[in-house]
């Protein structure tokens, strides 16, 4: 009989040492085991390290959610790293707990256990990393017995008492701000000539641009497209300081290299022109230079203009 209990314990050492060895160590740590409350969160790390070659099986980790009527798992981490000639695993676990405690007493968060395996092309072999319980201490929010009080409001804390603060930083702080946000308000209306700065000398074709796109709002464009035509006309003839013709168009490019690139619009401009107000009429310009490709035009020259 005793060489029958014999025989099946080194059975059972035999069979269990690949295993035990698979797993080389399992660590838990927390940052206290003590001074928690009700609703706190507690914070635990484990490590865990195993033969190389294994790989965490995920479905084997515990799922957040409600553990006992007083614990939450409430999010977990896993994180796979080399740890010298092993594979370590660090598992990130934060649990909640709502235990109501009347005095200081320690509570056992349970133990739960983790599946590795390996496999090879003679199969594969799981292993299971056991980690084991670990406690801590909650404490009560109030006595269990506070001394009597014949008025039940004297139970409760008074009110904090907090002393007026001083609104004149904050308000020095606001009239800075807005009077910051003024100057550079007024800085962008003189840069795209907004109101009051429309007049603004030197700003030829940003008036055009404002006046285009006022009379292509209108509900036929194409009866103001004369208009559209002289608006143009007359900010080409106070950028150029004369009278534009279209056989002026090259010097006044070469002197205006701003808006060299706008070369064959404006002889597009300027041949639509000539066959509205010298030709059939606006219907063969708009065949050359429609409402709206003047009005892009006009904004282009207006946007080179303000980089000049």
């Amino acid at each position: 009989m005793r060489i029958r209990f014999l025989a099946l314990l080194l059975a059972g050492l035999v069979l269990s040492g690949p295993a035990g060895a698979q797993v080389r160590s399992v660590e838990v740590r927390t940052p206290r085991p003590f001074g928690y409350f009700l609703g706190d969160l507690v914070q635990a790390e484990i490590d865990l390290v195993v033969e190389p070659g294994f790989r965490l099986q995920a479905a084997s980790l515990p799922k957040p959610g409600a553990l006992t009527y007083w614990l939450d798992l409430r999010d977990l981490d896993a994180t796979a790293s080399v740890h010298g000639d092993a594979q370590r695993l660090r598992l990130g676990l934060t649990y909640q707990t709502f235990y109501a405690a009347l005095d200081a007493r320690a509570l056992e968060i349970p133990g739960f256990s983790v599946t590795f395996v390996s496999e090879s092309d003679h199969g594969a072999t799981t292993v299971k990393a056991e980690v084991p319980a670990w406690s801590f201490n909650v404490s009560p929010l109030r006595e269990v017995q506070p001394p009597r009080r014949d008025d039940p409001r004297d139970y409760m804390r008074p009110d904090g008492q907090v002393g007026p603060g001083d609104p004149r930083p904050l308000l020095l702080g606001a009239a800075g701000s807005a009077s910051l946000a003024l100057l550079a308000l007024a800085g962008l209306a003189r840069d795209r000539t907004w109101w009051p700065f429309r007049a603004r000398r030197g700003r030829p074709f940003g008036r055009a641009a404002r006046r285009i796109r006022v009379l292509e709002r209108r509900p036929d464009p194409v009866l103001h497209y004369r208009d559209a035509l002289l608006a143009l006309h007359h900010a080409l003839d106070t950028a150029g300081e004369r009278r534009l013709l279209a056989d002026d168009l090259g010097d006044f490019l070469t002197t205006h290299p701003v808006y060299a690139d706008e070369g064959p619009d404006l002889a597009r401009f300027f041949e639509a022109s000539r066959r509205t107000f010298f030709g059939p009429g606006p219907e063969a310009g708009l065949g050359v230079l429609g409402p709206a490709d003047l009005a892009a035009l006009a904004r282009r020259l207006a946007r080179a203009e303000r980089t000049a």
